[in-house]
């Protein structure tokens, strides 16, 4: 197997020859160029909103915090916030068979890096470096790692060369590839095919996936369908302490009909406060979570929901001095979730969601959080991003697609009315979750086999 192996080392590296020697200059001189063009709107976005204000450093020249003493590394580089979430359990399991091993973890986003710090105390954590030859390089000089997992689909090719210069073992994990994103790639398929075959293992969601990595050049050996990671962190306990927490912080009364609206984007707040207050008339003791996708906006989203007439109760501040300790149901009172790294568990005191970034064009957000905790779900019609999900969530009758605010409104309305049939569509969500865990044991197993082959290949070497 291992000189299978180096057949196909030998064959892609020398489709890759023509990109190490000129072409990954020439995608030096392509970004600057995109950088320039983009620079106004950067320095806008800095002035108006706080980002890329730091790490640049780490992102241009590739100055990571260096890492010392000679055991192994494992360097896992997850995007954003999302990201950064989802490999919590290969990292717990890594750390449970592998305590001896270095782990790093890098993001791109500024709010992913303030997670990955806060849930990854034992991790080093650093922005990954743009892909410049230069500060790529000098990141891997830096790391030394011996395997780099890149998350879901991060196709860099200075960053996948370099590692494959070192001899470094790369590995896509959780991969997954929508229609939109293959069509784009497809169009690129003499740059991507190579790319792709730079990588020692590609573990993918699930078939879909894996037939359009392959129609890209992504070789069979290389595949392995082994189920999304991200079921394998979604809590299903209402009555885990995170989320008996965020009650008593929130000052959430018990025993109440809670509706969440999570990872919303403009104009689903406004959308979804109107929707609530007109519910109210009927039903006046439902009370309402938002969580704003971005941080960003939460200061804009409190001052939207104020000029409402409405209290809001910010997770952040919890309960201004002489306030009660609950919302009385003649006050509207809206509670803003507006921490980071707290969305999942909140879900778990929902009974209805609504999943944001559907009624608009953002192809929608994660809804198997609230699935896992058997929330009755709802979401838009745009929901392309996570496509499988839904198509599966539709097959089992456990959520509700809604084509417009009103619809929404609607559906709200009748599910409050006849609680029975909002459980039963709860409950057939949690079944489905619990069913597709396990994508974490098979990743990380087949991500030893690759590790232990790479150790045998080397004292084979050194003999």
């Amino acid at each position: 197997m291992n000189g299978l192996h180096r057949d196909v080392d030998r064959g892609v590296a020398r489709r890759c020859k023509g990109m190490d020697s000129v072409g990954r200059y020439l995608l030096n001189c392509v970004y600057l160029g995109l950088i320039l063009l983009a620079l106004p709107v950067l320095l806008m976005r800095r002035l108006t909103q706080g980002k890329y204000r730091e790490g640049w450093g780490q992102k241009f020249l590739g100055r990571v915090p260096r890492r010392t003493g000679s055991k192994p590394c494992l360097w896992l580089h997850a995007v954003s916030v999302g990201e950064v979430l989802q490999v919590q359990p290969v990292v717990a399991s890594w750390r449970e068979r592998h305590p001896d091993w270095d782990i790093y973890i890098s993001t791109t986003t500024a709010t992913g890096r303030q997670l990955a710090e806060k849930n990854y105390p034992d991790c080093t954590v650093c922005y990954c470096p743009l892909d410049f030859t230069w500060a790529v390089g000098q990141a891997f000089r830096r790391i030394r790692p011996d395997c780099l997992a890149l998350v879901e689909l991060e196709l860099w090719p200075n960053l996948i060369l370099e590692a494959r210069r070192r001899r470094v073992a790369s590995v896509l994990i959780n991969g997954r590839l929508s229609e939109k994103s293959f069509r784009g790639y497809r169009k690129l398929r003499w740059l991507v095919a190579p790319l792709l075959r730079s990588f020692r293992l590609i573990a993918v969601q699930n078939q879909e996936y894996a037939q359009r990595f392959r129609h890209l050049g992504a070789r069979p050996d290389q595949l392995l369908q082994a189920g999304s990671i991200k079921f394998d962190r979604l809590r299903t306990d209402r009555q885990a302490p995170a989320v008996r927490a965020l009650q008593a912080a929130l000052a959430l009364p018990e025993n109440k009909p809670v509706l969440m609206a999570g990872s919303t984007h403009a104009p689903e707040e406004e959308l979804m406060v109107q929707s609530w207050l007109n519910l109210r008339v009927q039903r006046p003791d439902l009370h309402l979570i938002l969580a704003p996708r971005h941080a960003e906006r939460f200061d804009q989203v409190a001052e939207q929901i104020e000029q409402k007439g409405v209290r809001v109760i910010r997770r952040s501040v919890g309960l201004k001095s002489g306030d009660s300790e609950t919302s009385r149901e003649d006050q509207p009172t809206v509670y803003l979730l507006d921490t980071l790294g707290e969305l999942s568990a909140c879900w778990g005191l929902a009974h209805f969601a609504y999943v944001g970034g559907s009624l608009n064009q953002r192809g929608g957000q994660n809804m198997m959080e609230p699935a896992a905790f058997g929330c009755a779900v709802l979401f838009g019609p745009n929901t392309w991003n996570f496509a499988d999900v839904v198509s599966a969530l539709k097959a089992r009758e456990a959520c509700r697609e809604v084509a417009s605010p009103s619809e929404l409104e609607q559906t709200l309305r009748e599910l409050l009315l006849q609680p029975r049939l909002a459980r039963e569509m709860g409950g057939r969500a949690r079944e489905y979750v619990l069913s597709q865990q396990g994508g974490t044991q098979q990743t990380v197993a087949a991500l030893e086999s690759i590790l232990l082959a790479e150790d045998q290949s080397s004292v084979h070497r050194a003999a």
